[in-house]
């Protein structure tokens, strides 16, 4: 079924609302049968099995919007937003972290800056699981500041070597292919860093620990480690010296796919506290009907709406070739920190039982902090932001431009509440 309904979809570029539904309904299926029964077991080994990416790629859910010469469906970036929502609000956040890396950053990274060999090579594998994606910037000393990264690729004849290490790798222990930052000149700053697509099973190419965290437990983040290992020329991702250029430029992508990642999971913590206000008693009748609990609910449901509605908007945006940085920091920063006091909030509905970990509200309160630090802190989505913020230059501005006092006078305050009505203005002089 899933595979001729997107077949016949990739014509069109698009599913319509059945086709769609009939996908979604069936990931819900395979998260209800093949991830729920064995989610805490996977929580509490800090891993899930590597058979798992096989059975996602069988069941169509990885790199969908992938062309077909490549094995994918060919389907817009819209079904591969809903595939993270899905997931995150169903409570797998470390399984929706993983997949977005894996299909949202690792493969467009391929697809858009790969030669034919390179898209040949990885492309079709990735779609069906036999190879996991992941990609590696950050460092011990390097995590914002990706021009300070340290990691070397050295010329030697026709290849290059690489020394160095990353960290807070997510898919670092199954990835088969890594895209590897590095620096190619160490004296041209930004002009000095190279991507390569480097094949995991080569010599040189060691894993370190699967670093235990605060939440996402059973995604695994690792350490690795590069000891004189060799790639060719062919191995460069976008051109040497463009690995800056070319990172910021995927990057709207990568914060517009876990803003949307944000929502989805907020919402399933709001449908696990909605469902939990209704159950349960105090006082001789049920929390959902205390004034306290059902403005806490208008509240945290009106931000998700809102911030629902940007991660629409913004998709869409994407999808027509036009959504900006700072469009996409927007909806990074504004999702994670609604998550943050979404999910808090949920918490707080549920007492003392929200604090235990048999319950998974928990879960979702110990995965949401992340949410504000991994893909760009907050504050670096502040700075990113108000860099695009400029003067207006609109007609009504000028107008009050042109009606301010010069210095030598009082500044005069104008309160004009009925602006639309022939009602003079009403001139204080401030103090």
């Amino acid at each position: 079924m899933k595979r001729s309904v997107l077949v016949e979809a990739s014509v069109r570029n698009q599913l319509d609302t059945q086709q769609r539904e009939l996908f979604l309904d069936n990931l819900r299926r395979f998260l209800k049968e093949e991830v729920a029964p064995h989610y805490d077991d996977w929580e509490s080994s800090g891993i899930w099995p590597r058979s798992l990416w096989n059975r996602l790629g069988e069941e169509g859910f990885l790199c969908v919007d992938m062309p077909e010469t490549y094995g994918g469906y060919g389907v817009s970036f819209e079904l591969s937003a809903a595939i993270v929502d899905e997931v995150s609000r169903a409570g797998f956040g470390a399984l929706a972290s993983g997949l977005s890396v894996h299909s949202d950053i690792v493969a467009p990274y391929i697809l858009n800056l790969g030669t034919e060999e390179q898209r040949q090579t990885w492309l079709p594998k990735m779609v069906s699981g036999e190879a996991v994606g992941a990609i590696g910037m950050s460092e011990p000393g390097a995590g914002s500041d990706l021009q300070g990264i340290r990691t070397a690729a050295i010329k030697d004849g026709d290849d290059y070597c690489i020394n160095g290490q990353k960290t807070f790798i997510t898919n670092g222990q199954h990835c088969d292919v890594l895209v590897l930052a590095t620096k190619t000149d160490p004296n041209l700053g930004a002009k000095g860093i190279t991507l390569f697509t480097v094949d995991t099973s080569k010599p040189g190419f060691n894993r370190g620990r699967n670093l235990e965290k605060m939440g996402l437990h059973s995604g695994d983040t690792s350490e690795l480690f590069f000891e004189d290992l060799r790639v060719s020329a062919a191995d460069i991702l976008g051109g040497e010296g463009k690995g800056f250029y070319n990172m910021m430029n995927e990057l709207p992508r990568e914060r517009l796919i876990l803003g949307v990642g944000c929502v989805g999971a907020a919402q399933g913590a709001f449908d696990l506290a909605v469902d939990y206000v209704h159950e349960r008693k105090a006082f001789g009748s049920t929390i959902a009907s205390f004034q306290n609990t059902r403005y806490k609910l208008a509240e945290m449901k009106t931000e998700l709406e809102l911030n629902r509605a940007l991660a629409e908007k913004y998709t869409q945006k994407f999808i027509d070739g036009e959504l900006t940085s700072a469009e996409a920091s927007m909806l990074k920063l504004a999702s994670s920190e609604m998550q943050g006091r979404v999910v808090d909030q949920c918490l707080q509905l549920f007492g003392g039982y929200g604090y235990m970990s048999e319950y998974p509200i928990s879960r979702a309160y110990v995965d949401a902090r992340i949410q504000r630090i991994y893909g760009g802190t907050s504050e670096i989505m502040k700075e990113l932001v108000s860099r695009s913020i400029e003067p207006s230059s609109s007609s009504s501005a000028a107008r009050c431009k042109a009606a301010m006092p010069d210095s030598r006078s009082p500044p005069l305050i104008s309160c004009r509440p009925f602006a639309n009505h022939n009602v003079p203005a009403v001139g204080m002089a401030a103090n």
